[in-house]
């Protein structure tokens, strides 16, 4: 049995599109669908005492998908941005976007600046957003910021200092459902020793069930960290 609470669970939301056409439905309805989900994640994770969850949302490669479903892909951010910010901040949830701020509309980052803004004092859950996120940029982009600094020796508590979200906790577990067996850039850095679970279920149709099981799983794993 695991020793090391889960604190930290991040998950490659996948299977939007899979589960839309396995319905015969529009790529978009499941998009809408893996939206109306996150919220309830969030709600699972907090009723067991996690306390931070980051979720896959957009990738640095998601921009070469056609232009419709991009488009319908950035009016969802910004409906959740303008619409749920509340229930968050309601629910003393605190949330933050990690990722490549430069490519994201004005309107975005406005309100991106707002949320933050407002949760920042929230302390019962922390939900990353991962919104145009790719793993090696993030280091990359670290690294370009140590050197613009003029810094000539760095540590890994040093270089964590320069991540889009500064001296984020490693994420203890990583979920991808869906069944794709990869992580896609997630979480480069701060996955070094996390625990990896891959489910086949997609990602509107995860349930509390699925996190239930998810936490057990965990909980039956003995880290070592690489010792004994």
């Amino acid at each position: 049995m695991s020793t090391h609470k889960l604190q930290h669970l991040g998950i490659i939301m996948d299977g939007n599109r899979r589960w839309a056409r396995e319905r015969d439905l529009p790529t978009l309805i499941g998009h809408k669908k893996g939206y109306d989900k996150v919220l309830k994640v969030a709600d699972w994770c907090y009723k067991r005492n996690i306390k931070e969850l980051t979720l896959f949302a957009f990738s640095t490669e998601n921009w070469f998908r056609s232009k419709k479903e991009v488009s319908y892909l950035m009016s969802l951010f910004k409906q959740a941005l303008l619409n749920d910010v509340d229930k968050y901040h309601k629910k003393g949830y605190q949330l933050r976007i990690l990722g490549r701020k430069n490519k994201l509309d004005k309107e975005i980052l406005k309100l991106i600046g707002k949320a933050e803004s407002r949760t920042k004092d929230n302390n019962k859950l922390i939900v990353n957003l991962a919104i145009n996120y790719g793993g090696q940029y993030e280091i990359s982009d670290a690294v370009n910021k140590i050197i613009k600094s003029k810094i000539k020796s760095v540590t890994p508590k040093t270089f964590s200092n320069y991540f889009y979200i500064p001296n984020m906790l490693p994420a203890d577990l990583i979920v991808r459902t869906a069944g794709e067996m990869r992580l896609s850039g997630f979480l480069l850095y701060h996955s070094a020793y996390s625990e990896l679970m891959f489910l086949k279920t997609c990602w509107p149709s995860i349930s509390e069930k699925d996190i239930k099981s998810i936490i057990n799983e965990y909980n039956r794993r003995h880290r070592t960290y690489g010792g004994k």
